[in-house]
């Protein structure tokens, strides 16, 4: 099935689970400036640093929770991101026994890259929308998402 056929409610909100799986594949199209599969993959990991960083200490544990892996998972993509040049470990001001994640000027590099390079894959793929469709699917996307904030308040997620 395509958008442009006629949907059922059921089979409509039944295909929303496999689209969304479908989204992070287009941060690969190949429009100007693109991201590699290798950095695409680190840029999981400075997102988090990049949105979580203002609020509080982001810690390779951290990383582990909101991503839902192992701590040795977790350890070895921030090793990655630090190789690469796109993390910096700092000590906590809170407590200095404890190591924190900072984005290098690199990684703040990379991750505007990131934000360019997703507008860009946005502004192509819709590119044949009337523009009341691309900003009303923009809102709706990001209403979607700071829904996910509300989870963790009615106990149906552990970060969100």
């Amino acid at each position: 099935m395509t958008a442009k056929d006629v949907w059922d409610a059921d089979d409509l909100l039944n295909a929303v689970g496999p689209a969304f799986g479908k989204l992070r594949r287009t941060s690969l199209l190949e429009v100007e400036n693109p991201i590699s599969a290798k950095d695409l993959s680190r840029t999981l990991v400075l997102n988090i640093v990049l949105e979580h960083g203002m609020d509080t200490e982001v810690t390779v544990g951290m990383v582990a929770e909101i991503l839902g892996v192992d701590p040795s998972v977790a350890s070895r993509m921030v090793s990655d991101n630090i190789k690469a040049g796109y993390l910096l470990r700092a000590a906590s001001q809170q407590d200095g026994r404890r190591t924190v994640l900072e984005l290098s000027p690199e990684g703040v590099a990379l991750m505007d890259r990131f934000r360019k390079h997703q507008r860009d894959a946005y502004d192509y793929i819709t590119a044949d929308w009337a523009d009341d469709e691309r900003l009303e699917f923009a809102r709706l996307m990001l209403k979607y998402v700071d829904s996910l904030a509300g989870l963790k308040e009615r106990g149906l997620a552990n970060d969100a």
